[in-house]
């Protein structure tokens, strides 16, 4: 029987970048990753070697913001490793029905002359919109890059410029009040506070609902915050695909000794006198641990499918129905399409320029249209009558993921993972078959078509991965790539639930990290770098605490005084 210091359930980002972080600490590392490469939902792969050789293709995650508030590319200087990011600018183009059309700059000031075309108006509030979301973002930053219960952490991660950030939206008691109004809000509403013209509100709603839910739903203003992201830090793709990360992440990860197997889906976790003490594979083969068990899968299957019941009650009578009732998924998910293209988009009732294929392309005609495409997956209904869309060209910024003169095109449909009164047929149960997943993507292929009439003489060949499908290939629970719903109410300290969210569990020697834990979903590897921290805690607290209390006071020192 094989024994690691550590073993870490799945090899997504944030496994390898936890993994890394505890390489790096001298644990010895074990990762299972049940697919046949590492990378989960960051993986590049060549989907149509038969139809379309040469053409590699992001299965899921595409355009990276969130890893560019963290430190994690520059502390394990992922670029040795042969990581390097290309940035976006146009960031998105949004046409509309009329011929206007949204294109969003890196520089604000050069989005707000493209708005000034056509509401004067409009251009002057998005540029105080993008002022107020950038000072709260820069300012709740130190939140996301620290375990969100050690107060340490977090306060080691400010200094003065952030500060001067936080007290500039709290300010005097009236404007705090005025903040906490905002964000119990909908991005919906934020938006009409600042603008008239449909043609913007549309794809800020649509970018907004990245969140995976409605532009209308309360408590969720702070998706608002998703076109911010791409003034500042910008957004950006690895060269060569998403995978490029995962691949540099790989890289390290095997220098420093780590181990990482595929095609090893583990089916228990073992645990012994309340301590979890290895995992058991497919197959019978067993893992042992000898200081703990990371799971970067969402705590749902965790406790209630790898665990034998009887522990779980052991460590904690209520943890089991809180887990069943207490997280709230809202049935939403992504019917993705994938196409391999002869030659590039041409949006030609919009002026059209290659440009406008950088960044991301929102088929996003009103916010009541955003609004039906991610409200009738909540009730199993398809949202294919009009269907709004997330599309990305990765050629255009990235021509080595194609054969020359080719393209890549990635669709991003939302849709329902159960869908309602198809229960029991379909895969798992879902309702979902090749047929009907076909005829979706038709529908969708249809309306994109509409504002780029050469798609279809493009087209070389297309695959198309229903919401089951998807669920299935990721391990999703119910398709959710974000494991669990990204809503203020299960955010923070209260993701994935208060008694789980700081990594740890009840029992010992298990953690938790991934995109069910703070801070999130999408591709920042900050959940993995913040398990890191708080395992090491735990094995050498007092070590760690020197340590993590010498970084704060160094980090003050610099801002205060300039000192390094």
């Amino acid at each position: 029987m094989q024994s690691y210091d550590v073993i870490i359930i799945g090899a997504g980002h944030n496994g390898l970048v936890c993994a890394a972080y505890l390489l790096k600490a001298g644990f010895s590392v074990l990762l299972l990753e049940k697919r046949s490469i590492p990378g989960g939902a960051a993986t590049t792969e060549e989907l149509m070697p038969d139809e379309a050789p040469g053409f590699q293709f992001n299965r899921c995650a595409i355009d990276h913001e969130f890893i560019h508030l963290g430190p994690v590319v520059e502390e394990l200087e992922l670029e040795k490793y042969g990581l390097e990011y290309i940035y976006c600018d146009p960031v998105v183009f949004c046409p509309h029905p009329d011929g206007r059309y949204f294109l969003g700059h890196r520089s604000v000031e050069k989005t707000c002359a493209g708005i000034a075309q056509f509401s004067s108006r409009d251009a002057e509030k998005y540029a105080d919109f993008i002022d107020f979301w950038q000072r709260l973002l820069k300012s709740i930053i130190p939140v996301f890059n620290a375990p969100p219960k050690s107060v340490i952490d977090i306060l080691g991660n400010y200094d003065i410029k952030k500060l001067k950030d936080l007290f500039s939206i709290l300010g005097a008691p009236n404007k705090t009040l005025d903040l906490i109004r905002t964000l119990l809000t909908s991005a919906e509403d934020s938006l009409n506070e600042y603008f008239d013209s449909e043609f913007l509100k549309a794809p800020l709603a649509r970018l907004a609902a990245e969140m995976g839910a409605p532009p209308s739903q309360k408590n969720l203003s702070i998706g608002a915050i998703m076109m911010a992201m791409r003034h500042d830090p910008g957004m950006a793709r690895p060269k060569g695909g998403t995978g490029a990360l995962v691949k540099a992440l790989v890289n390290l990860v095997q220098s420093l000794g780590g181990q990482i197997l595929t095609d090893q889906s583990v089916e228990k976790i073992l645990v012994d006198d309340g301590r979890a003490v290895g995992v058991r594979v497919k197959g019978g083969t067993e893992y042992r641990a000898s200081h703990g068990v990371i799971s970067n899968i969402d705590a749902k299957r965790v406790f209630l499918h790898l665990i034998d019941e009887p522990d779980v009650k052991d460590a904690d009578p209520c943890l089991k129905e809180r887990l069943e009732r207490r997280i709230v998924n809202n049935n939403e998910t992504i019917l993705k399409i994938d196409c391999a293209l002869s030659e590039p988009l041409r949006f030609e009732h919009h002026n059209h320029q290659d440009q406008y294929l950088i960044g991301s392309v929102l088929i996003a005609d009103s916010v009541r249209q955003v609004e039906i495409a991610h409200s009738e997956p909540t009730v199993g209904k398809i949202p294919d009558a009009d269907p709004s869309m997330y599309v990305v060209m990765p050629t255009m910024l990235d021509p080595s993921m194609a054969p020359e003169g080719k393209h890549t095109l990635w669709i991003e449909f939302f849709a329902p993972y159960q869908i309602a009164g198809a229960e029991g047929t379909g895969l798992n149960g879902t309702g979902w078959t090749d047929e009907l997943k076909n005829k979706v993507a038709d529908r969708v292929l249809d309306k994109l078509a509409d504002y780029a009439p050469n798609l279809k003489q493009a087209m070389i060949a297309r695959q198309v991965e229903s919401p089951a499908e998807l669920g299935e290939r990721l391990g999703a629970f119910k398709g959710n790539y974000y494991h669990i719903d990204m809503t203020l109410e299960q955010m923070i300290f209260f993701r994935p639930l208060p008694e789980l969210a700081n990594y740890k569990t009840p029992i010992k020697g298990l953690f938790l990290t991934g995109a069910g834990t703070h801070p999130g979903g999408s591709i920042s590897g900050m959940p993995g770098r913040n398990c890191a921290r708080v395992f090491i805690h735990e094995q050498r607290p007092i070590t760690q605490m020197l340590k993590d209390a010498g970084e704060s006071l160094k980090s003050t020192a610099s801002s205060v005084f300039g000192v390094s």
